[in-house]
């Protein structure tokens, strides 16, 4: 089983998470920030990753911290479960409709850090949940895991649908890069010969 448990601690938060890549879809979720929560719900339900995950943040100052730092530990989690990338797909992308929106993400477990953020949703907020901290969490999560990862919204105008359809598009294609593929069975995808 690929698994990872990461345990990250800075004087801003204090994470404690657990991922199976190759999982259920089960998600329990307590970041503090009910909007963040369901997205990583469904990010577990969509990728069939299983992840727990509980942090304490210091939301009295705003929720940055906190979405930044989940996103750089599941993205330590994610490289450490898939060690030396041996036989994976290596690369993923998935089109998904949520209603009016329509969006793109494209994924490739390269070990280079790179973060294309096409997303625009028209509120600045949902609920209590600060929109632009989505692009920070993909942003921390894109430098831990040392992956390329391309987000595109190529339709939408509500803002739920256009962050829900991301984070459900983002796990898709995840899980796409994480399978196993038969052509590269027990070698590393890569003429390098490392990732």
């Amino acid at each position: 089983m690929r698994n990872a448990e990461i345990n990250r601690r800075t004087a801003e938060t204090a994470i404690s998470l657990s991922l199976s890549l190759d999982g259920s879809g089960s998600g329990r979720i307590e970041s503090g920030c009910g909007f963040l929560d369901h997205m990583l719900t469904l990010f577990a339900r969509h990728g069939r990753f299983d992840l727990t995950l509980t942090c304490r943040g210091d939301r009295e100052v705003d929720d940055h911290h906190t979405v930044e730092d989940i996103g750089i530990a599941l993205g330590e989690a994610v490289a450490k479960a898939l060690g030396d990338k041996r036989g994976i797909a290596r690369y993923g992308f998935f089109l998904l409709p949520m209603d009016e929106a329509l969006i793109l993400s494209a994924i490739d477990l390269s070990g280079r850090a790179c973060l294309s953020y096409e997303i625009t949703p028209t509120a600045e907020k949902v609920g209590s949940f600060d929109t632009e901290l989505a692009e920070e969490f993909f942003q921390g999560f894109v430098r831990s895991a040392a992956c390329t990862l391309h987000l595109c919204q190529l339709s939408g105008r509500n803002t739920h649908h256009i962050l829900e359809g991301t984070f459900k598009a983002f796990a898709r294609a995840l899980r796409a890069a994480v399978s196993s593929d038969p052509a590269f069975s027990g070698e590393i995808p890569s003429t390098k010969g490392v990732l």
